[in-house]
């Protein structure tokens, strides 16, 4: 799957499921601080990369993972 295509599906859901605003979604957002998910988020973000991508992941999966641009990464070299 083409980055682009992965960056604008992951952007959509954090624009409709978890009322992110689009002027906020810059790589370097951070996820906690900047976009202000909390745990309970990353819960439901789990479920929306494995029904969007097909990808399960865990909450090890996101020790590095700190901005936007770490997330595409993450989901990038899962889907290669």
């Amino acid at each position: 799957m083409d980055k682009d295509v992965i960056i604008k599906k992951i952007n959509h859901f954090l624009i409709d499921e978890f009322e992110v605003d689009s002027d906020e979604l810059s790589p370097d957002a951070n996820l906690k601080e900047t976009l202000e998910l909390d745990s309970l988020d990353f819960v439901d973000l789990v479920v929306a990369i494995e029904s969007n991508f097909g990808v399960k992941l865990d909450g090890e999966d996101f020790v590095g993972v700190k901005t936007l641009q770490d997330f595409y990464d993450l989901i990038e070299e899962r889907l290669s």
